[in-house]
């Protein structure tokens, strides 16, 4: 299995450090709001990455965090350090506590992660729960002299590492102040970053701490290290996020966690490009950030959207629009349609040839869109149908399209009657009484397709 490693630049062979357990950590979502399908892009290449591991035999310890605390808006600038607290924010807009921000939105990005079929990691970490091994973290870094403090908190001070800034390719520590937006003029360097940011005299925030420096709140990096480090230990294998982290917030998050446990952070750092709109850029000022429930409000499942995201490599820049969001959603019912048709044969077997070129495709640096190219070269091909539904059941493994729901597929005896009844409707020209059973078998999940001189009941 090759996975192209972002800090070195170059496709490697993958060598777990346990053979047996993978260890693996994703940058989840700020729960102050809505998770826009750019946020999910990220998050699905994290679960094309966790199938293909399982189904390459390793048992994966997966933890993706949940931040509900110190993500402060000033990232969308260049600078994670300036701005206010996103959960804070949110709370005053909403007229809600920063808990109830955090819980609902948490909660709204479960339901939409359930329905894309991205699979669970093993835990869910919530950054405000680790607190404790935060501040443990800090103390350890002030002991061995990496931070100062200034007016507004305690600071990471970069200089005191000379390869800082390795994973984001260039010389960080180089860039021009004016580059970061108004710099703090307390920073002893502009990559220096915030461990932990005192409450304000003038605000009372809905979540802060006491701390050996002062009461107030984590620096947004230090949760990710204090998270990973609990629960994975101090190397982790794969690390995942989406690429707009791979300049600042990951290799923040590098460089406090090697000062900390004196050992590589990760061996293989994994970054997905961005989600475009139109060709443009997705942003609620745009007024394109579309979330999952904008999608379904337009007829598309949460299926057509990840049958969406294998169009193009991890690493590729991905454009949607609603043209190619239909052109998936009617490839995937292409592919069901045919499923349901093939007749099952219980001494069939997986296809050798195609599963070899599957499995040389998703070993590839998990090159989705060549695995999806080989399944449909399988299915245009001659072998048994009963062979090409047990190939698609393990393709599927990794996939994830719900594939086996529409094998061995049959119409209800009740919702077949229906269809029948309507079609003495339609050939004596009752429109009206015909049009009346179509709406109650759509409501039970069911379409009719009208062809010629005859009809054919699918699934929705």
């Amino acid at each position: 299995m090759q996975l192209y490693n972002s800090l070195t630049k170059k496709v490697e062979e993958f060598k777990p450090l346990n053979p047996d357990v993978v260890t693996m950590y994703t940058c989840g979502p700020t729960v102050y709001d809505y998770q826009h399908i750019g946020n999910f892009r990220t998050f699905m290449s994290s679960d094309f990455v966790h199938r293909v591991l399982k189904y390459n035999g390793y048992k994966v310890k997966f933890i993706m965090n949940i931040t509900d605390v110190g993500h402060l808006t000033g990232d969308n600038l260049g600078d994670a350090d300036l701005g206010e607290d996103r959960l804070e924010l949110a709370a005053d807009r909403e007229g809600k506590s920063a808990k109830e921000i955090a819980e609902f939105y948490t909660q709204d990005f479960m339901k939409s992660y359930d329905k894309l079929n991205i699979l669970r990691p093993e835990k869910f970490t919530r950054a405000s729960d680790y607190i404790k091994e935060m501040l443990a973290l800090i103390k350890t870094l002030e002991a061995k002299g990496f931070t100062y403090r200034t007016s507004d908190g305690i600071y990471f001070d970069t200089s005191k590492v000379g390869d800082y800034g390795k994973l984001a390719g260039t010389k960080v520590d180089l860039v021009e102040e004016g580059a970061r937006f108004e710099p703090n003029p307390e920073k002893k360097n502009p990559t220096d970053f915030s461990l932990w940011r005192f409450s304000p005299d003038s605000k009372i925030r809905w979540q802060e701490w006491d701390s050996p420096w002062g009461r107030g709140f984590p620096g947004w990096h230090i949760e990710c290290s204090a998270m990973a480090i609990e629960e994975l230990g101090p190397t982790i294998d794969i690390h995942m996020g989406g690429e707009d982290h791979k300049m600042i917030h990951h290799p923040n998050e590098m460089v406090q966690s090697e000062c900390v446990t004196g050992k590589p952070f990760v061996d293989y750092w994994m970054h997905t490009a961005f989600l475009k709109v139109d060709g443009g850029r997705m942003g609620k000022s745009v007024g394109n950030a579309y979330i999952l429930d904008d999608l379904e409000t337009k007829g598309f499942t949460a299926f057509d959207l990840r049958y969406f995201y294998t169009l193009a490599h991890y690493r590729t820049k991905l454009n949607f629009t609603w043209e190619a969001l239909q052109a998936s959603a009617s490839a995937l019912k292409k592919l069901y349609d045919m499923v349901e048709s093939y007749q099952e044969d219980p001494e069939a077997t997986i296809s050798p040839e195609y599963l070899n070129k599957f499995e040389a495709a998703i070993g590839d640096d998990v090159n989705i869109p060549q695995a999806v190219a080989v399944m449909w070269d399988m299915l245009k091909s001659d072998i048994p149908e009963g062979s090409k539904l047990k190939t698609l059941e393990k393709f599927d493994e990794v996939l994830g399209l719900n594939i086996v729901d529409h094998i061995g597929y049959e119409v209800p005896a009740d919702i077949e009657n229906l269809a029948k009844l309507r079609w003495e409707y339609r050939k004596n020209g009752i429109w009206d009484k015909a049009d009346v059973i179509r709406k109650q078998i759509e409501a039970q999940g069911f379409v009719i397709e009208d062809l010629v001189n005859a009809y054919k009941v699918k699934r929705k």
